[in-house]
């Protein structure tokens, strides 16, 4: 398989995984800050609850240590402190007015105890008495910061492959956009040179009835490079979209490639004319374009026989066309990635029809070309999707 322009390019990979390290290594420092936190936080309460016990104990005297009452002042993690039955003696650092609010202090509690914090015992021969903490607004918000830290992460890594996959994109359509129109540059002067001679052998051959046909056909083939250098002069622009007759635009289409399509290749598209009158705004050359590229990756898939059909059907907004042929078909895994640019399953070309095909009917026609169904051996169904005219008469 052919993988000319792959655009998995790995750049996108690199910019993930980097992403990943600096968020792990970040969440791994926040944690180990985290753990230091609490560490000296459950110091603190110790020490706390011993100046809780040296002020208890020298409250009859005047013996009272001026560190444990500075220890007392400058404590700032939020406790209870109970008694021997869990009854609230005191409680400081949840707020001046939830201090004193003995329902609050309650369900603080009960929350401290069911979180499996070990209260610390203040024991002596004077009293017996608890301290329930709970964890300080710092080191909540610590705990949380790691997932702040990913969100950050994701919307930057999220921006940043964004951000490039659209640079990326707007240089690659840039370059087909000039490719395109030196294409159509270079193809004008031949495309003349090739129409003048054909009229200079016409007026040779005059009265020659095979010679002329034959010419008159290659009159119907430079007329299609005229259209397709048209085609490419156009690209980057934004085409114009009039009323037509789906079933004239596939009855040109057939037959235009049934006489250059191998004998033992049968088409069998809708009857024209007649009275089947379905209209869809397209942009005919461009359209075309489509429905000839899916024919002769049909004929190609088919190997010189087989059958190449068209059907058309519609719902209340859309109208759909099947191309379906008879060919050797694909696996799920080929279908998969039959419309990525540079990806083909030839031998030759350049794996860019079919993507330009989806470009062509979504971007420029809001509609929808997909593969409806394939299997090995079994040929394979295009189907496109666009939006119904509900008003508007076929352009003449």
């Amino acid at each position: 398989m052919l993988k000319i322009f792959d655009f998995r390019t790995y750049w996108k990979t690199y910019v993930v995984l980097i992403g990943i390290l600096v968020l792990t290594v970040s969440m791994l420092y926040t944690a180990f800050l985290a753990a230091k936190l609490k560490e000296g936080e459950e110091k603190s309460v110790q020490l706390y609850a011993l100046a809780i016990q040296d002020l208890a104990h020298n409250s009859s005297t005047d013996n009272i240590s001026d560190v444990s009452l500075q220890l007392t002042q400058d404590f700032k993690i939020p406790a209870i402190l109970t008694d021997s039955k869990d009854e609230i003696i005191d409680a400081v650092n949840f707020g001046e007015h939830e201090n004193r609010d003995t329902v609050f202090l309650r369900k603080q509690l009960h929350e401290i105890k069911r979180s499996g914090y070990k209260p610390i015992e203040i024991e002596n021969q004077f009293i017996r008495q608890r301290v329930y903490y709970k964890n300080s607004l710092i080191y909540t918000y610590l705990t949380y910061f790691p997932y702040v830290q990913l969100l950050l992460l994701a919307v930057f890594v999220g921006m940043g492959y964004l951000g490039l996959s659209a640079a990326r994109r707007s240089e690659q359509n840039r370059l087909w956009v000039g490719m395109a129109k030196e294409t159509a540059h270079q193809l004008g002067t031949p495309i003349s040179a090739i129409v003048a001679w054909i009229e200079h052998l016409k007026s040779m051959t005059e009265g020659n009835q095979d010679q002329t046909e034959v010419l008159n056909e290659l009159g119907n083939d430079v007329k299609k490079l005229e259209r397709v250098a048209d085609r490419f002069s156009k690209i980057g622009s934004v085409p114009v979209l009039v009323p037509h007759n789906i079933y004239l635009l596939l009855e040109n289409i057939r037959a235009y490639m049934s006489r250059r399509a191998p004998r033992k290749v049968i088409f069998t598209f809708p009857e024209f004319p007649g009275e089947n009158t379905l209209v869809v705004d397209v942009n005919a050359p461009l359209f075309d374009w489509v429905l000839e590229n899916l024919i002769r990756n049909a004929l190609d898939a088919m190997e010189g026989k087989g059958e190449i059909g068209a059907e058309v059907y519609e719902d209340a907004d859309y109208v759909y066309i099947d191309v379906s042929d008879t060919g050797k078909g694909m696996t799920s895994g080929q279908a998969s990635k039959i419309f990525r640019p540079g990806w083909t399953t030839k031998s030759r070309g350049w794996g860019l029809g079919l993507s330009l095909s989806k470009r062509i009917i979504e971007e420029y026609h809001g509609g929808k070309i997909f593969v409806k169904k394939t299997a090995p051996g079994k040929g394979t169904t295009f189907t496109i999707r666009l939006n119904k005219n509900k008003s508007s008469q076929p352009a003449t």
